[in-house]
């Protein structure tokens, strides 16, 4: 267990935090590119921040406080320009960097004016890169965007799954060290999901059903066990990214590739993927209850549904004090022991781990994961219970093109 103190230490990701300046080291994604491919604004939220991204309108990003610096207005309304965005008020116009370089009103009634020069509100850089957009929101010189392998392979499509998680980052992420949960979570839980969804002739695979020993994880170059640090879960077929939003929220990416001769995307056309916005995104449904206070079980029946229903279940922040850790959570209080060690990194100074300066080192990030695709299951059909894959847009269609539409009707198991 750990006290409450050091509870917040490991959680908080405000500005000023222990793990808050930790996290303002590293680039963040913030949306799917395909959630703003033309010029336009949306509102997203990191690490405590309230933020507007916007693309101009020759496709350049940027990303700027809430409001105006004029009168306050929201700039979630404002106008893409050819270069920057414009408040709707009054026309002030920012650019990238948060500068005002037109003033309408101000610049018709004196032509000299250099009001604009004095107004310059907070920015952050953005970039895109894989079919997403990451921002960072730290000290400079700011590092480089890291290269992770599946951002940047010629050789595979992508797809994105999105769900926002209420509760805080590390819940999530966790998960990865706790290797005792695929027995219930994914195994009896599933089929006792299929049973109250009235099918308790579905099961799924009998091998997740037996308890293997409890290793003990390993120290990666990029992080502890199948953790790029600091969030991201790195899977044989996927990234799960789990990125802070604030103290209680979590944007969970389900970050997902498929190669042209794994036999996954087989009976299906999908469209070429030239450029990061041409990515497609979806939507992936979080678990609940009823008005009856009963849980959704058409949600149940799948990895993700399962995993976050237990972490947001835990609480918007557990309380780590009240836990009673048994044997096999070994590999839980390692990972929080490499957290508390990149969180004295920074205090003394010195850049974390993932931290990347060298062009050259940062052209391929290759995850000891690599790349590996188990793509049927026994009985041959297409495997969309793990991850968010029975959400997955390419997967459904592979799944009706093949046993047809009626299959998508079925719970996955």
């Amino acid at each position: 267990m750990l006290t409450l103190e050091k509870n917040d230490r490991l959680t908080r990701v405000g500005a000023g935090t222990p793990c808050g300046e930790l996290m303002r080291r590293y680039w963040h994604p913030i949306a799917a590119s395909s959630q703003l491919p033309r010029p336009g604004t949306r509102a997203v939220r990191l690490l405590g921040e309230d933020l507007v991204l916007y693309r101009d309108r020759q496709g350049r990003l940027g990303l700027l406080e809430p409001h105006c610096a004029h009168r306050r207005a929201g700039l979630v309304f404002g106008i893409p320009d050819e270069c920057g965005l414009r408040c709707t008020y009054h026309g002030w116009h920012y650019d990238a960097t948060g500068q005002c370089i037109e003033q309408p009103y101000e610049e018709f009634l004196d032509a000299g004016s250099v009001f604009k020069d004095r107004i310059r509100i907070k920015a952050y850089p953005a970039e895109e890169l894989g079919g997403l957009i990451f921002a960072y929101l730290g000290p400079e010189p700011r590092p480089l965007l890291p290269r992770w392998e599946a951002f940047v392979r010629d050789d595979v499509v992508r797809e994105v799954g999105i769900a926002m998680l209420p509760c805080n980052w590390l819940q999530a992420v966790e998960n990865v060290g706790d290797g005792s949960h695929v027995v219930y979570t994914h195994g009896y839980f599933s089929r006792y999901a299929l049973d109250q969804l009235g099918r308790p002739d579905l099961q799924r695979v009998t091998a997740t059903l037996s308890f293997r020993p409890i290793e003990e994880g390993t120290a990666s170059p990029f992080g502890w066990g199948n953790v790029a640090f600091p969030y991201t879960d790195v899977q044989y077929d996927a990234y799960q990214i789990r990125v802070p939003v604030d103290d209680t929220h979590t944007l969970h990416y389900f970050y997902a590739w498929y190669a042209p001769d794994d036999g996954q995307l087989a009976a299906i056309e999908v469209p070429p993927q030239t450029d990061s916005i041409s990515v497609p995104w979806f939507p992936v449904p979080m678990p609940g209850l009823t008005e009856l206070g009963e849980p959704t079980w058409a949600t149940l029946d799948n990895n993700s549904g399962q995993d976050q229903a237990m972490w947001y279940s835990q609480g918007p922040v557990v309380d780590r004090s009240k836990e009673h850790l048994g044997p096999g959570d070994r590999n839980i209080l390692r990972m929080r022991q490499f957290l508390e060690e990149q969180i004295r990194v920074v205090e003394a100074g010195d850049d974390p781990i993932n931290v990347f300066r060298d062009q050259a080192a940062n052209q391929v990030l290759r995850p000891p994961s690599g790349f590996r695709r188990a793509n049927r299951t026994p009985d041959g059909r297409l495997d969309r219970t793990t991850a968010a894959r029975k959400y997955s847009p390419f997967l459904q269609a592979a799944a009706a093109k093949e046993l047809g539409t009626e299959a998508l009707t079925d719970p996955v198991y």
